[in-house]
């Protein structure tokens, strides 16, 4: 395997025209599985509180259950590179506090860069961030911590206010110094617009085939909820179903006691059992 995945890693793959590929992880083990299959980039999202902590949104996700769960990520990684999701309300309030959370993560964890969401707003907050020498993946589209004042989760930029405003906020995001951005549920021509107008790689999630690497999380693609998925995402595997079936299969084999078997059983001498009665 190749040596580890840096910020320089990331920039010299869209210089050569090479895909990024970035998937979510939350635990120790699912990380080492990334790991191991050569993924790039591991995001510790601020998703998992819907899919690990069964919140209605990721809007209660707190710090320290990100830091929790990235140190997990970590401890599986050994190539990929860990960028851990600032959550809500621990950027928006001021610069400061921005500062002081990315300072968090990378001191707590071994996370090597961090994401927050949002465009010109954030941008005083990124330079700060970059400047204290931490990296920075930015996050336009639809940004997931912003959903009741879109009004849900829909494509973004569809309009020629929407699409301008977008590109304005992926260069100043370029500008501030993030080394990355991510465009989520973008029309794939506007998407493809933004990507060959940064210098830094894009990283979409349901924006098309043009952005400069892809991203997805990582229960949506494995299927693991039998809930249906958004338009953009690829189910590769229905892990939910193979799971349901092997624990129905448990329990049945339990009940009618043929789990555990000869098998899956330890002996001993019949000498030492004698003495026991």
């Amino acid at each position: 395997m190749s040596k580890d995945v840096t910020t320089a890693t990331i920039r010299q793959m869209k210089a050569e025209g090479k895909p990024i590929t970035m998937l979510t992880a939350y635990d120790y083990s699912m990380a080492k599985l990334v790991d191991d299959a050569g993924i790039d980039m591991i995001l510790v999202g601020d998703s998992l509180g819907n899919v690990i902590l069964g919140y209605d949104s990721t809007l209660p996700v707190t710090m320290d259950e990100m830091i929790h769960h990235v140190k997990a990520v970590c401890r599986g990684v050994g190539r990929a590179m860990v960028v851990a999701d600032l959550p809500f309300m621990s950027y928006q309030v001021s610069v400061k506090d921005a500062l002081r959370n990315s300072g968090r993560f990378l001191k707590e964890t071994s996370a090597r860069a961090v994401k927050l969401e949002g465009g010109q707003e954030v941008a005083d907050a990124v330079r700060s961030i970059v400047n204290a020498g931490i990296p920075v993946v930015g996050h336009l589209g639809l940004t997931p911590q912003s959903v009741h004042q879109m009004g849900g989760y829909k494509v973004q930029g569809k309009d020629e206010s929407a699409a301008k405003k977008l590109l304005a906020d992926a260069r100043c995001l370029e500008e501030a110094g993030a080394f990355c951005l991510v465009l989520e549920c973008v029309p794939a021509p506007l998407a493809r617009l933004v990507t060959e107008s940064l210098r830094i790689p894009t990283i979409g999630i349901g924006a098309g085939p043009y952005c400069d690497g892809q991203v997805l999380v990582i229960h949506d693609m494995l299927g693991l909820y039998p809930r249906s998925s958004p338009k953009f995402v690829k189910k590769y595997v229905n892990l939910h179903e193979h799971i349901a079936t092997a624990l129905k299969q448990y329990k049945e084999e339990v009940a009618e006691r043929t789990f555990p078997g000869p098998e899956h059983s330890f002996g001993m001498s019949e000498e030492v059992l004698k003495k026991l009665y």
